[in-house]
């Protein structure tokens, strides 16, 4: 099957409504799930209809919160059978959150959120947010198609790792779907820097070394795939990755390979995959990773 085709300049307005919804609907996970290891209990993960929160606890049992890009809702389901759902379409980040907390104050659901997006330059609180209001279900349906194809991709090369590693997830921070393996060795603190994001949320991603890769709907034509290691050893940017068209930014200190290249080219499965090995494989090297002991 095609990989979907979308063009960043395309859907930029959408984007970042979708970015804030994502926000909210991630916030509202965090609120109510047990506390994971850098921040995994917050994420998002990708469904046969969109994007989920999967099953969350709460005092009286569990609820879902689906992101349905196939009928564009969003769908609330609880343990016991009641369910709500939102109409995804044009509409403010404000009207969206006011609908959202609505339904759930509905089902006894009241979760208490910093309602401020993160990792954004400018953080307009959810309830005020009056710019951020396009939603294109063609758009979106898409970019759910493109995290469907990359996870698709990162669950096998997730496969081949025995030692400590992240799900196949979506933070919503940067709009990123990650997945993220360990060493087993302690980091040195992370300096933080991430806009609008306390620097305690980096220490706790980056306590402990690491090679991450990902995608992110930015970055590029059509968005692009990345991969970095923390810390990042001497040499990492001189080595040579694959496929032909992926290339180190310094400024980013990130490896990245533009989405468009691996779509167009004749078996991009194999092309995305040749770089998450390649990346991995010049990361766990230069820093000495027991590669007998963590590789499958």
């Amino acid at each position: 099957m095609a990989w979907p085709r979308l063009r960043a300049g395309d859907w930029t307005a959408t984007r970042d409504t979708l970015h804030m919804w994502t926000q909210i609907v991630g916030k509202i996970r965090m609120a109510y799930a047990p506390a994971v290891n850098h921040w995994w209990h917050v994420t998002l993960y990708p469904s046969a209809r969109g994007l989920t929160t999967s099953a969350v606890p709460h005092p009286d049992g569990l609820f879902e919160i689906e992101f349905d890009f196939v009928d564009h809702q969003l769908r609330i389901r609880t343990d016991d059978g009641r369910t709500a759902s939102i109409r995804l379409e044009p509409k403010t980040v404000a009207a969206f959150y006011r609908e959202t907390t609505a339904a759930l104050a509905a089902l006894g659901l009241e979760p208490d959120i910093h309602a401020v997006p993160n990792e954004v330059e400018r953080a307009i609180p959810f309830a005020d947010d009056e710019e951020h209001g396009d939603y294109d279900p063609a758009a979106a349906r898409a970019f759910w198609q493109q995290l469907v194809h990359v996870a698709r991709v990162l669950e096998r090369f997730r496969s081949g790792f025995v030692g400590k590693a992240s799900p196949v997830h979506y933070f919503w921070g940067a709009m990123d779907l990650a997945h993220t393996r360990f060493s087993g060795r302690p980091a040195p603190q992370h300096p933080g820097g991430a806009p609008n994001c306390p620097p305690g949320v980096m220490h706790e991603g980056y306590s402990h070394e690491l090679a991450s890769f990902g995608f992110w709907p930015g970055g590029g034509t059509e968005g692009a795939f990345y991969a970095y290691a923390y810390p990042e050893p001497a040499g990492y940017p001189d080595q040579p990755v694959s496929p032909s068209g992926a290339y180190y930014d310094k400024d980013a200190r990130e490896f990245l390979l533009p989405y468009e290249v691996v779509a167009g080219s004749p078996d991009p499965e194999a092309a995305l995959t040749a770089f998450l090995q390649s990346t991995y494989e010049a990361a766990a090297d230069l820093a000495a990773w027991d590669r007998e002991q963590l590789d499958r």
